[in-house]
């Protein structure tokens, strides 16, 4: 097994740490994985990607993900800005936080599994927000979760304790099972 996961988000929205955490709950599972960070000088609202590998082998490979299983969007407005699903494999996961479910089917191609979860709105219920921007990374780490299966929510809880403490645990806990339970699943 080896599968390739690429985050799309803006800066401040966690990309980099919903990898890391990714990555981490994949190897709570007993898979080999590696979480990779990829930005430059950006600022808060910036464009950001970030790579996920898991594999059931040692990962040899250290670069960007050309051709992922599954895309997670962490900012639908990135789907109009880039084509970012253009080279997921076939009958690969475009996973995206969105309120618009069917308006995203416009930017998937046929052979693709679609989920979605409005994880905005579940950061902005819970009080989830940093410098007054909604923190999305937790909750679409849930939709995730659900949609593909390749991790359980109880390592991804795990991977969530092992960050953080306190409030900050319980409101990325919260988020991440509300987003778990919202995901809605277009394609499969």
């Amino acid at each position: 097994m080896f599968y390739e996961i690429r985050l799309h988000g803006r800066g401040g929205q966690g990309v980099v740490t919903a990898a890391s955490l990714l990555a981490e709950a994949a190897m709570i599972e007993g898979y080999w994985s590696q979480a990779i960070p990829f930005f430059g000088a950006e600022r808060r609202g910036s464009p950001v990607v970030s790579y996920v590998r898991i594999s059931d082998k040692p990962i040899r490979i250290h670069s960007s993900v050309k051709n992922p299983n599954a895309v997670i969007v962490l900012d639908e407005k990135i789907l109009e800005l880039q084509n970012i699903v253009s080279d997921i494999k076939n009958n690969g996961w475009l996973i995206v936080n969105t309120s618009k479910t069917e308006e995203i089917l416009k930017y998937a191609r046929d052979n693709l599994k679609i989920a979605t979860v409005d994880a905005t709105s579940i950061a902005l219920e819970i009080g989830l927000i940093i410098a007054g921007w909604p923190v999305v990374n937790t909750s679409i780490l849930g939709s995730f979760a659900k949609a593909t299966k390749l991790v359980t929510l109880k390592s991804l809880e795990k991977a969530l304790s092992n960050h953080w403490r306190n409030k900050e645990l319980k409101l990325n806990m919260r988020a991440l099972r509300e987003a778990y339970n919202r995901t809605k699943i277009l394609r499969c």
